[in-house]
């Protein structure tokens, strides 16, 4: 059996810093004996939810400027509250962006955005049970953010159409679909570990 090879990492250059990621230029060992240039985002992980209620999933609509369009997403935010959990972070993101909070909690699914480029990993969670709270409006983007009830099988039908392209939210239907099948038996609880964050579970 051949010994994997360790991908280590000969030195590291932080090429941009910004307010939420960096890139860093890291020259890695490769297994032919040559070293490679590999451009790594750096990014502090995040969080979203599916609130799956009476009427549906709840989705947010809000702009993105890298593509230049408003998008429907699910409720999520940044891990970048020091010493915050994900749970206590998706909680938070739940009632900032949609006025809600949620009475039963699991772990729906784990995704790595783009792990060609980033280091970037999101927990989706699956919040039920759910009830108004006071909306605490946080920034900008929470202040132009408008929010829609959408049918769980219409939902699936617009990402399968195309019309809804944000990948966390295309993972988080098609994944609350097909574990509705098995009534969210196989579901993790929210505090499972998570070995990709960056955060506490």
């Amino acid at each position: 059996m051949t010994q994997e090879h360790e991908y280590e990492v000969l030195s590291t250059e932080v090429a941009f810093r910004g307010r939420v990621i960096e890139v860093h230029k890291d020259e890695v060992a490769m297994p032919d004996g040559e070293t490679s240039q590999r451009d790594v985002v750096v990014h502090p992980g995040a969080v979203a939810v599916v609130a799956l209620g009476e009427r549906g999933v709840l989705l947010v609509n809000q702009y993105r400027h890298p593509v230049r369009a408003r998008l429907d997403e699910l409720p999520a935010g940044l891990l970048d509250n020091q010493g915050e959990s994900a749970l206590a972070a998706a909680r938070r993101e739940l009632a900032e962006e949609a006025g809600l909070s949620a009475r039963t909690w699991h772990v729906l699914v784990d995704h790595l955005s783009s792990p060609g480029m980033t280091d970037e990993a999101v927990r989706i969670y699956l919040a039920r049970g759910l009830s108004d709270v006071d909306r605490d409006v946080q920034g900008h983007e929470e202040h132009e953010m408008t929010t829609s009830w959408v049918p769980l099988d219409e939902a699936v039908r617009r990402v399968l159409a195309g019309e809804l392209q944000n990948a966390t939210a295309v993972v988080g239907l098609l994944a609350t679909a097909a574990a509705s099948r098995g009534g969210f038996a196989e579901l993790r609880p929210a505090g499972a570990p998570w070995p990709a964050g960056k955060a506490a579970p």
